[in-house]
Formats: C-alpha cells, structure tokens, sequence
C-alpha cells in the first residue's frame, strides 16, 4: 500500500494513459463488480479486470444457483434460519436476514437483466434442493456446453460501456491511501509483461469484487485469477480481515487432474447422487442424519477422511440414469472428456478449496473498515455465512452486497478542482516466481487446509514466512502470501472447531469462541513472525464485532 503520496508523484503518465480518473473504481468484472458497476449509474464507474468480461470470475463457473425463498410455502425468514444453522453459531443474524430478504428484488434485478434463468413447462422458474436447505429454493442459469448462454445483450453492451478498455489488461496491485482514505489504486499488467509499467489510477472510491482466493491452495475449483489479491491490497491499506480462517471446502471436485478442478455441483446430490467408496460404501450414512445432504464442511471432511484412507471417494450418479446428460451437460462433459462414463460409472472427488471470505464489513452497507473502500462478493466478509456458507448463496450475496454500493454516492468527497491523469508507477514487476507459488499452493493444501492443527499451521506460517523474501518485486506473489497468512494466522487463533474449520487438536466446538474473528496485518504478522520461532502455538483473543 502507498500511503500519504500525491499520485502525480509517480512519474510521467504512460502513452496510454487511462482516462477515467477521480470516478469511481471497481475491481473485478464477476457477477459481484458488474452488478455493482450497473448498480452505480450514472455515476462514472471504471471497471478493471485482468481478463475479458466474464472470463476468469468464479461466478461464471458456478454450476450451483442462487439461493432466493420465493416458492410457495417458503419465506426469507425460513431462508435466513437455514443459513444461520449452516453458519455453526457465528452468523450475524440480521445480515442473514436482510440478505434473504432482499433476495426478491435482486432476482427480478437480474431477470430485468436478461439473466435466462431455467423454467419449468408452465414457464415459472424453476427450483432445485442442495445441502442444508430445508426447502427448494435454488435457481440455476440456462447453460449450453458447461457455460452460461449469453442473452440479454443490451444489458451486456451497459455493462460494457461502464468499463475503460484499456483496464482489462490491468490487475489490482495496490491502493492508494491519504490522509486515512483511499484515493486511488495501483495497477500492474495483467500478463506478468516485466517491460509493461505500471498505472496509478485516481479514485474518488474503490469498490473490490475480486473474488476468492481458491489459487492459494494446490486444488481448488476457482480459476487462476481467484487468488486473493484483493484481501491482501485491503489488509495492507489497514482493513479489518473478518473470519478468514473458515475456508470452505467443496466435497465433489472432480479428481481428474486439472487446475483448477472441474466442479460437481451440489445439486447432484440434491436430485439422487450418492456418496460412495471404492468398496461401493455410503459413507455419509454414518456421518450425519442428512447423509450426502449434510453441511458443506461435514461433507468435505467425509470425503477427506475417505481419500487420506485409501479408499477413495465417487460420486454415484447412477440414479439419475439417462436424463443426467440432459439435466448437468457441463459435468457429462467434463467426465467424458477424461474417459469417465457418469452416467455408467461413479466420479472420483476430492475437496477442493471454493470459497473465502475476509474483507469485514460496516453493517449493511458494503463499506469496509477503511474510508473510501469496498468490497462486496467473495472478497467481503459480511457476516452472512458465519463458519459455513449455505449452499447458493455466495451469489445471492454478491448481488445483495452489489446493489448496496449505491450507498458510495452518498460518501464520495468533492471532485478535486482538476483533473488528476492516471500516472506511471516508477517500478515494474519482475518475473512471476512460479516456482514459490507451488510451494505455497501445496503448503497450504497440506498444512492449512481441510483438517489442521497447531504444528501444520505453525508449519505453513514457518514457510510463508521464508517465501516472503522471495517475493520482492513479485506483487502477484506478495499477494498471495499476505492472503494466506491472514488464514493460517486466523486458523491458528482460533483454538476450536467450528463450521469450515477443523482443528485435529480441538476437534470441539468452545462456547467462549462462538464469535467472529477479527484480524489486522499487523496482528497476523506478528503471529506469523512468533509461529515461525515458536514450538507452541501464539495466542489471540477471538473478539467479538
């Protein structure tokens, strides 16, 4: 982070200079930054992404729905109960519920849209039941060939008229912070380009809709992209990172070798597919009364537990027979295309990382604990999921959260009394070190990831520690290390279990803990600094909000 420095201090403005200063930035073209950016006209909004529109987002890769109590028979208040049962104890309730009651009027936001939700044969939408659900709530796009199909075209070409081109080959490096208010972000090419500069871009306001930070870890579902920077550049501009130790852990990537790895998404299991083992056992009879409908994070561990064991774990789709191909194309295709028949033959899974959640909220609002910054979609901790997030409604709550950015209008400072142009950084990165990204990814995959314990996240804070001298002139992977330290320092904290965190040495659940945790970079640096000279792990106190 850049603090207390003119923007025009960074040199002479490059050739192609971006024009769109002093507006309002978002960072990220997912669903979480476009529906914020369309949110915020007319205001001048300037979008940067990494990639194309809609490539690189997790929510274009989302093969779960939106969650939305619009059934009948059904209410937000039932929705709201079951994200707070999912939320094992630390869900801000009036989030939850305000979230689900605004679910309504962003689902017919996004109908205005042109979003082709699916329809049944009497044309009303159509509704589908995953993990910890109690009633059929989900809402699925039209897909053709494993991707959304793109209608509503007048609605993209708005979308597209709100961004600068030239900020697509840009991605978030920095923020600019003055006088305790963020005034502009620092920009780096997109592709690694070592002969590129740089760009400080000025802002009136940051909106970050960066998503996740899957990429983190050696298996994800989450693309390239999704790889926490937009944690980091807040943490670093001195926001509150709330509950980053609860990484969710999908049960049903499909084990095929990829990165990231192809999803099977939940709803399978919500019309009839079944979790078994190489000996052709369902292993989550036994584990929970909801079998393969059970929470996220008791399902992973299941799953976990099989694939450590040697016994594997498969998603039986057999029962869905023939109309598999016709109702999940996307997964039939995937399978296909690695030799597995699913439709004859179980899936082979394991838990992949999906979600995260980290930049902390002021209630309802969006804002983060830093004037001028916000955050809204999976980079935003807003409360909503507590420990576990509920099936479907990561992308309710970008749209909720999104549409709350309106609030921004009524913070802007005055505009400066001229003009300030996009400048030069005086630096440019060097070369990506891939070489300590692996290690990383794998380190917290090992040692972070779906079980823990006191000396494996003393380990991954002893490694990240060492990669950080490693990361000098490599913004990417500084990024990276920042996110995943925040997450083993939350990890080792909290001494419990509870939701998306299992701890081997605290396998239960303490009452005293049953809050979120709030965390500094200054705090995670010196649990991290202690972890790495330490045989016993530090201690924090877990505070309430």
């Amino acid at each position: 982070m850049r603090r207390e420095a003119p923007v025009t201090s960074f040199g002479k403005p490059p050739t192609h200079a971006l024009s769109a200063g002093n507006g309002i930035v978002v960072v990220g073209a997912g669903l979480a930054g476009l529906f914020t950016a369309l949110k915020l006209a007319p205001l001048p909004v300037t979008v940067i992404s990494p990639t194309r529109l809609g490539e690189g987002a997790s929510s274009l890769w989302a093969q779960a729905g939106i969650a939305a109590a619009l059934a009948e028979g059904d209410t937000p208040e039932d929705h709201a109960a079951d994200t707070i049962r999912a939320g094992a104890g630390i869900v801000d309730e009036a989030v939850a519920l305000f979230m689900a009651q605004e679910a309504r009027e962003r689902i017919e936001d996004l109908l205005r849209y042109g979003v082709p939700f699916d329809k049944d044969l009497e044309g009303r939408l159509s509704l589908s039941h995953e993990a910890a659900h109690r009633s059929r709530r989900i809402r699925h796009v039209k897909r053709r060939h494993g991707r959304p199909r793109h209608h509503g075209r007048d609605h993209g070409g708005r979308a597209r008229h709100a961004l600068d081109h030239r900020a697509r080959s840009y991605t978030a490096r920095d923020l600019i912070v003055r006088h305790g208010r963020v005034r502009g972000i620092a920009l780096a090419p997109a592709d690694g380009e070592t002969r590129t500069q740089g760009l400080v871009l000025p802002a009136r306001a940051v909106v970050l809709a960066t998503g996740g930070a899957g990429q983190v870890y050696a298996i994800t579902t989450n693309p390239h992209e999704a790889r926490g920077e937009g944690v980091a550049i807040a943490a670093r501009a001195g926001a509150v990172v709330a509950d980053a130790e609860f990484v969710q852990f999908h049960p049903t990537a499909i084990d095929i070798g990829r990165d990231p790895a192809p999803l099977a998404t939940e709803a399978l299991r919500g019309e009839g597919a079944l979790l078994i083992n190489s000996r052709g056992e369902r292993f989550m009879r036994a584990v929970h009364e909801d079998a393969e409908l059970g929470p996220r994070d008791v399902v992973a561990r299941a799953v976990h537990r099989e694939v450590v064991g040697g016994r594997g774990a498969f998603l039986d789709c057999r029962p869905l027979g023939p109309a598999l191909a016709d109702h999940f194309p996307a997964v039939v295709e995937t399978c296909r295309s690695a030799g597995i028949d699913p439709v004859t033959e179980p899936i082979p899974v394991a838990p992949a990382a999906i979600t995260t959640w980290a930049v902390s909220h002021r209630r309802h609002v969006g804002r983060s604990t830093v004037d001028g910054l916000w955050a809204c979609g999976e980079v935003a901790s807003t409360g909503a999921h507590g420990a576990n997030r509920l099936a479907s409604n990561s992308l309710l709550e970008a749209v909720v959260f999104g549409a709350l950015a309106n609030d921004i209008a009524a913070t802007l400072p005055p505009l400066p009394s001229r003009t300030v142009a996009a400048q030069a950084p005086l630096d440019a990165p060097r070369h990506h070190n891939a070489k300590a990204e692996h290690t990383l990814r794998h380190t917290m995959a090992a040692d972070a990831g779906v079980v823990r314990d006191a000396q494996s996240l003393i380990t991954a804070l002893t490694t990240i520690v060492a990669l950080e001298r490693e990361s000098e002139g490599d913004p990417q992977l500084a990024n990276m290390l920042t996110t995943a330290k925040l997450i083993a320092s939350a990890a080792l904290v909290r001494t419990e279990s509870r939701g998306a965190q299992f701890r081997s040495d605290y396998p239960a659940s303490i009452d005293a803990q049953a809050k979120r945790s709030f965390l500094t970079l200054s705090q995670a640096d010196a649990i991290a600094r202690k972890a790495a000279g330490a045989s016993s792990p530090p201690r924090l106190r877990v505070v309430a909000q």
